[in-house]
């Protein structure tokens, strides 16, 4: 195509917009109205062309399944919420801490009863940690990087039962396709997962921090604490924080689905490679149709999980309204997901494989793609501060560098994820930064700073290991 570099005008309006928003949404909208325009060059047939590839990625089976699936799991997650599960634990094992060393590996403690997704796990430790630390002399900003640093560097880690894989999968799904590769998402997924050096260091050096560093204290004023509260409340989280309060412990109600949901999760996908002919157990999980066991899984889950909790007199209409309030959160990475799909099409239909492959891919040494991609996405990332958005947007053109240069897919791959990985923790404006400042009653801005600078030696040593391996595996 004489014009494929035209392919690369809807990602650039989406990276522009957002950080000049502050928000992806917008810039994905615009990207997928210019970037049908460009197909189609006039008002008219450029929105029926909008329309048709929302369309397109809305009547595909696998993407019906993903949607289907971050709905209901966010609709179990509503359940366990409002049924005092989390509440439950994190009072039980928070009458068991006298120290400050204590304090921070409980934040580690809680983790595999908070996995599922990264603001779960925050908004529900995070009363419980501020109730405890308040009798302690310990430096709010270090226990908030510690409640981050245990969330995004784990969660991102996980190969099931989180919100983030059906998501991931998916997009690794779509490069596969769009390419034509003879390879299963899921295990390349699998595969990525030892390569997401940014969340690996930064789990190891967290750990470290943690464990073995001094738990010396850092001046926080009175006064900048009660600056940050001057700032706009936020009356939809105090509503939450209000009605989560109300809550009876429940800590059963925690226990038996996040362990039925692990059980089935790994049983469907063992059983499902099984029946595929599956010589071994890791082989069994890459051949399976992941995307389906997982709605499966969740599906079986959020049944037994009804009837347990009517057998222990949760209000029926209780428990269906946090359903669908669960779900709902997860709305907006649902939409953002069918915005990148649609965009992905647009963008191969432009021409965007031809146009990488005869530039970009034309004079970039092959070992240098995943550091590259990492360093490029960790920029975006910090300014947009979304790891789905980022994931969305430097997947299709990962994945197309990688196949272009014969790079290590899997290597890749794990540098996009790693990308999103270092904006969630870093950026003032990620979820979970905003979220552990206002629990904690801590400056944002200040908070984020402070996480910086060891997100930054995090990543710069990410960087060095993508272009080391890349050397020795390319």
């Amino acid at each position: 195509m004489e014009n494929a570099w035209m392919s690369i005008i809807p990602f650039l309006i989406v990276i522009a917009m957002s950080i000049w928003l502050k928000k992806i949404m917008p810039g994905l909208v615009l990207g997928l109205l210019v970037g049908a325009l460009l197909v189609e060059a006039n008002l008219l047939g450029g929105a029926q062309e909008t329309v048709t590839y929302v369309v397109n990625t809305l009547s595909d089976k696998s993407n019906i399944q993903i949607i289907a699936f971050l709905y209901l799991f966010g609709g179990l997650v509503g359940m366990m919420t409002i049924s005092g599960g989390i509440k439950g634990f994190s009072e039980w094992i928070g009458g068991k801490i006298h120290s400050q060393r204590g304090l921070l590996s409980l934040i580690w403690l809680t983790l595999p009863f908070t996995f599922m997704m990264p603001m779960f796990r925050i908004m529900m430790i995070g009363p419980v940690i501020k109730s405890i630390m308040e009798k302690m002399k310990l430096s709010k900003k270090r226990v908030g990087m510690t409640m981050d640093v245990s969330t995004e560097s784990v969660i991102v880690l996980l190969p099931v039962a989180t919100a983030f894989v059906g998501f991931m999968i998916s997009l690794v799904d779509s490069g596969i396709q769009k390419h034509q590769l003879d390879a299963s998402a899921y295990h390349i997924f699998l595969l990525s997962i030892p390569f997401n050096f940014f969340a690996i260091v930064t789990l190891i050096l967290g750990l470290v921090q943690t464990f073995w560093s001094s738990s010396k204290k850092e001046d926080e004023p009175k006064k900048q604490s009660n600056d940050a509260k001057k700032e706009e409340p936020d009356y939809h989280k105090m509503g939450r924080k209000k009605e989560l309060s109300m809550v009876k412990a429940q800590p059963w109600n925690l226990i038996v689905p996040l362990f039925l949901l692990l059980g089935f999760s790994l049983f469907l996908l063992w059983q499902d490679g099984n029946e595929k002919g599956a010589d071994s157990i890791f082989q069994a999980f890459s051949i399976a149709d992941a995307t389906f066991v997982m709605l499966l899984a969740v599906f079986i889950t959020l049944v037994i999980t009804f009837i347990f909790y009517m057998l222990r007199r949760q209000p029926i209409d209780e428990t269906i309204y946090h359903f669908f309030d669960g779900g709902n959160r997860l709305m907006q990475a649902i939409i953002l997901l069918v915005l990148v799909w649609a965009l992905s099409l647009v963008a191969e239909d432009l021409g965007f494989s031809l146009f990488i492959s005869s530039t970009l891919g034309s004079f970039l040494p092959a070992f240098t793609i995943p550091a590259v991609i990492f360093v490029i996405g960790a920029v975006v990332a910090y300014f947009i501060g979304s790891s789905w958005g980022t994931w969305g947007l430097f997947m299709p053109l990962g994945i197309t560098l990688a196949t272009v240069t014969d790079s290590s897919l899997a290597l890749t791959v794990g540098a996009v994820f790693a990308s999103g990985a270092f904006g969630a923790l870093a950026s003032p404006l990620g979820d979970t930064t905003i979220t552990t400042a206002s629990i904690l009653d801590m400056p944002l801005v200040e908070y984020a700073r402070y996480k910086l600078k060891f997100a930054s030696i995090c990543a710069g040593i990410a960087a060095v290991l993508y272009l080391a391996v890349g050397f020795f595996i390319v």
